[in-house]
């Protein structure tokens, strides 16, 4: 099955032009005074030759429209309009205030990462930002849930355009690929993650679902497993193998209970491959997983009875 990639298309409710304006000392008062008695607005003070400034003011655009209305901003020159920073006191640029209900509340000057920007704008309106990618990350785990493969990876795709190698949507995409039994590209996917995602739990259980992909590719028919289990309870390879050919299948509790038994009769076999390979199942599966509840506790017993 072929994927079709293209445009998620997510609506944004507020365009730019509602929420991000240039001001000047004749429209100051109505651009964020009187516009701070509805939202809180940020006015990001700045000039042409302020490095800084080019860093931040990008990065105050983007919280701005991630937080979908709840906060404005207002930009301003202040090479050509002096006046208000100079009521305000402004020593450096780039210099962010926040008005509500027509007065300054807080602010900041330098030009501070995106994530401390977005919790400025957390604190100031009481509320979490969610950015574009993350809602399509989201769209995109409904639609993987639901079995619309092409919709979710659309929506998947659009966000890594969106937001490059974001962890969550990464690891969605490269589940679709796992899906439809594209192994490789799947692999190829999850090398996008950026270099801090790696740990990242979404990324950690798409790895663990392709490895365990991988590992089943070359397994045979389970009733041979099944026969050679029969004829020796402790066959610990024909359990491991029947496991992970379960675990193809779906199986994921028949799946967990073959490791189960493999690690009641002899937990050290081949350097705890049973319990290694549980753990795996437990990454893939999620935490809240019921075969990984029921794994984790049963393994617990096992373990310290």
């Amino acid at each position: 099955m072929e994927l079709n990639i293209g445009s998620a298309g997510a609506a944004n409710p507020a365009a730019a032009g509602d929420l991000i304006k240039d001001t000047t000392t004749q429209t100051f008062a109505k651009d964020v005074i009187e516009a701070s008695r509805e939202v809180p607005v940020l006015v990001d003070f700045w000039a042409p030759w302020c490095g800084p400034c080019k860093q931040l003011t990008p990065v105050l655009e983007k919280a701005v429209m991630a937080a979908r209305g709840a906060v404005k901003l207002v930009k301003m020159n202040i090479d050509e309009h002096p006046a208000v920073a100079q009521q305000l006191r402004v020593q450096s640029i780039p210099a962010v205030f926040a008005f509500k209900n027509g007065q300054p509340v807080d602010g900041f000057m330098g030009a501070l990462p995106e994530s401390q920007v977005r919790s400025f704008i957390e604190t100031l309106t009481g509320g979490e930002t969610v950015t574009p990618a993350e809602e399509l990350v989201a769209a995109g785990g409904e639609a993987l849930e639901a079995g619309d493969i092409n919709l979710a990876a659309q929506a998947f795709a659009q966000a890594i355009q969106d937001e490059p190698g974001l962890p969550a949507a990464v690891a969605g995409l490269a589940r679709c690929y796992l899906a439809t039994g594209d192994l490789d590209r799947a692999r190829q996917t999850l090398g996008l993650v950026r270099p801090d995602g790696k740990n990242d739990v979404d990324y950690k259980a798409a790895e663990a679902a392709l490895s365990l992909a991988e590992k089943a590719g070359d397994l045979g028919d389970t009733a041979e497993l099944e026969a050679r289990i029969a004829a020796n309870p402790k066959d610990h390879q024909a359990r491991f193998d029947l496991a992970l050919a379960l675990n193809a299948r779906g199986d994921r509790e028949g799946a967990v209970d073959q490791l189960l038994i493999s690690v009641e009769y002899d937990r050290t076999w081949n350097e705890e491959a049973a319990r290694k390979q549980l753990v795996e199942f437990f990454e893939a599966y999620g935490p809240k997983d019921e075969a990984t509840l029921y794994g984790r506790r049963r393994l617990s017993s096992i373990l310290f009875s």
